[in-house]
């Protein structure tokens, strides 16, 4: 799904949501050269893989937070990790480096990859900004509403202590 294809999917779902148009952000250093309505509720994504290429992970976490990923692979038993390549991001979640979302998990025909969700996106206002599988936007949205997004989807979905 493209970006217009997501707004499309959550409008049919009756999915309430507000869009921020900025120019292209390939980092979380370069949000902060742009002006956002919710800098609190904005999500950092990783994706990764364990050292075998089995298993991928979207690992989304507030903007301002770090991931160990030794740390990560201890407390959710996985294999040891390191970040997926962009073959994999592209041929996965047909996504391009910058626009990693877990939103792109829509496009995981497979449903390949696990999602591990910040455990502080469920604390009150319950508010997420993620990109739209697209740079050049952020999608502002409950998180609860995400969620059901995602497991809706038939992905793997699990809440993280990060």
């Amino acid at each position: 799904m493209n970006k217009q294809e997501i707004y499309d999917y959550l409008k049919s779902k009756g999915v309430r949501y507000e869009i921020t148009e900025h120019k292209a952000v390939y980092n979380m250093a370069e949000i902060g050269d742009i002006e956002i309505p919710y800098p609190e509720a904005d999500a950092k994504n990783l994706f990764v893989r364990d050292d075998k290429k089995r298993n991928y992970y979207l690992i989304t976490i507030k903007g301002d937070k770090r991931v160990d990923l030794k740390e990560f692979r201890q407390k959710n038993g996985t294999r040891a990790l390191s970040f997926a390549s962009e073959s994999d991001l592209e041929n996965i979640l047909k996504l391009k480096a910058g626009s990693v979302t877990p939103l792109g998990v829509l496009n995981d025909e497979e449903c390949r990859v696990k999602v591990f969700l910040d455990a502080d996106f469920l604390k009150e206002p319950k508010l997420i900004g993620v990109h739209p599988n697209d740079n050049t936007a952020t999608v502002w949205l409950n998180t609860d509403d995400l969620i059901e997004i995602i497991k809706g989807h038939g992905s793997i979905f699990c809440v993280a202590e990060i």
